[in-house]
């Protein structure tokens, strides 16, 4: 069963991206009113901002934690042009100090020359690397030399994608057998680049990214993408947020052994999905990549899911106040009892609490301004 609740967050503006961290028991906010909170939920259940300070001169689109054995590390980007790393420290220097936590700006990434739409930490496995994409249509893929010092971030890979970047994700996959591997979104309004999805791999000969494929078919503005958790497949599942909801499986192509170039990948689209009728903003998965969730302008989030033969369908529908849509009957939408049993196979039942409140984002700072203008945000979570 899912369950609505309310938090008064405070933000002075619209919240444009909250996320979980790894256990999903902290959560940041990020909001045009040019501040992140960060908030920790206590022994019975409750949220408590425990953070909350100004990071940028804009608006702040994007806020995203590091793996945990990096320490407690968030980094966040902004209209302003830049991105930065923040790092919490617990006071010992006092008595007065002894015990309490403060954040505290490890770095500014100032490459860019217009916004940065989105930044994301890469899989623990590759080190702490972090990667930003521009209005201007490059990505940028940072390294920390030395974990400890969190004030040293090198750039190691400028990539141009000729289309005003909007979106970027890691493909989580830690096997041998696949390259480290990104895709990255655009919300360019040329219509004269048809491919709005791009795939972007490491090659060991060159050092350096190159362009895998694109995504023909994907010709709308995208807001979002996020690959599925990689739990030993041999192909990846990427999931897509523009004008419909869509699941695309991408194949590794055999190489040739006198190949040097990027894997060729077979691509297939295994689901679309209509049903919002209007813009998705949001695509999440959860942990097994069992489920998927999105919200749109239709002021809902909808979860789907993929029976034994791999035909997706919506598994459940929850409205903007977190209760279930109503049909035509006048009765509420069931939630089918496989969803909550799919989120439950996660790492805890807080991965399905993340996955429906990351899924939305920006649906619900653009979509609910009545929530977010008085100061409201809205969990979905299991029991």
């Amino acid at each position: 069963m899912f369950v609505a609740r309310s938090i008064a967050a405070d933000h002075k503006d619209l919240i444009h991206d909250v996320s979980y961290d790894f256990h999903g028991r902290r959560m940041a906010t990020c909001s045009s009113d040019q501040s992140v909170k960060v908030w920790d939920k206590s022994e019975n259940g409750e949220w408590h901002c425990t953070a909350s300070w100004k990071t940028h001169s804009g608006s702040v689109w994007r806020v995203t934690w590091a793996h945990p054995e990096f320490g407690q590390v968030l980094a966040s980007c902004s209209f302003d042009r830049t991105a930065a790393v923040w790092e919490e420290i617990v006071g010992e220097s006092n008595d007065k100090q002894r015990g309490l936590s403060h954040w505290i700006k490890r770095t500014t990434l100032v490459d860019s020359r217009t916004s940065v739409t989105d930044v994301k930490f890469a899989p623990k496995h590759m080190g702490l690397m972090l990667t930003t994409c521009s209005a201007d249509g490059v990505v940028r893929i940072y390294e920390a030399p030395d974990v400890m010092n969190l004030s040293q971030w090198s750039l190691q890979h400028e990539i141009s994608c000729k289309l005003s970047c909007s979106c970027i994700s890691w493909n989580p996959s830690s096997s041998r057998a696949h390259q480290p591997m990104f895709a990255v979104g655009s919300d360019d309004s040329n219509v004269t680049y048809s491919g709005k999805v791009q795939i972007y791999e490491y090659n060991e000969n060159t050092r350096k990214y190159a362009k895998a494929e694109t995504l023909m078919t994907v010709t709308d503005a995208v807001h979002d993408i996020a690959f599925a958790p990689n739990l030993g497949r041999s192909f990846h599942v990427l999931a897509i947020a523009t004008k419909d909801v869509r699941i695309f499986k991408l194949v590794p192509m055999r190489k040739e052994s006198a190949s040097t170039g990027p894997t060729k990948l077979e691509v297939q689209i295994v689901a679309q999905f209509d049903n919002h009728n209007s813009q998705v903003w949001r695509v999440s998965w959860n942990i097994t990549s069992t489920l998927l969730a999105s919200s749109g302008d239709d002021g809902c989030v909808r979860l789907w899911k993929a029976n034994y033969m791999d035909n997706w369908k919506c598994t459940g529908i929850l409205k903007g106040d977190g209760s279930p849509l109503t049909g035509s009957s006048g009765q509420p939408t069931a939630m089918s009892t496989v969803v909550g049993s799919s989120v439950q196979t996660s790492q805890n039942a807080l991965n399905g609490m993340s996955l429906g409140f990351r899924a939305c984002g920006v649906g619900c700072a653009v979509v609910f301004v009545y929530f977010f203008k008085t100061f409201f945000l809205l969990i979905f979570f299991s029991f």
